[in-house]
């Protein structure tokens, strides 16, 4: 049986990220990214934009805290994680999202620079190396994970 698709966006940020806590304490982080099809029109001369796609994006632990802090609106990045359709009721009409469980997140440095920091945590008076610190998504619903999503 394969799994979820995996897929890497690179997209602009629509609002800075939103990042909340758990009951338990675990960071998330919930987000927009807008990717769109722009092309050359060499009869008009000018560049134009096709459709966008919006990816609402969840990313989970300090991986979370890190994105809050080093990028905010109108930021492009570039996203790796699970897409998964949703189907949901609104207003009595059936509506479909894509929605990205992120595991991969950081700056695009097409059009701009990013500065990197390494990030240590400590876990009971110890230091981690950063790469220790990059927690990775709960488990599936229903896999036994105590925290309640965060929507």
């Amino acid at each position: 049986m394969a799994g979820l698709p995996e897929v890497t966006v690179a997209g602009t940020l629509t609002a800075d990220p939103e990042l909340r806590f758990t009951q338990s304490g675990i960071a998330v982080a919930n987000f927009t990214v807008a990717a769109n099809d722009r092309r050359y029109d060499q009869q008009s001369g000018q560049w134009v934009d096709g459709d966008a796609t919006f990816l609402r994006c969840t990313l989970w632990r300090q991986p979370a805290e890190n994105l809050v802090n080093s990028v905010g609106k109108g930021n492009r990045v570039l996203i790796t994680g699970t897409l998964r359709q949703r189907q949901f009721e609104h207003e009595g009409q059936k509506r479909t999202v894509l929605e990205l469980d992120v595991t991969e997140c950081g700056p695009s440095v097409r059009w701009a620079t990013a500065k990197v920091t390494k990030v240590t945590r400590t876990n009971g008076g110890g230091s981690t190396p950063a790469a220790d610190a990059w927690g990775s998504a709960p488990p599936a619903s229903g896999s036994g994970f105590a925290d309640e999503p965060p929507f």
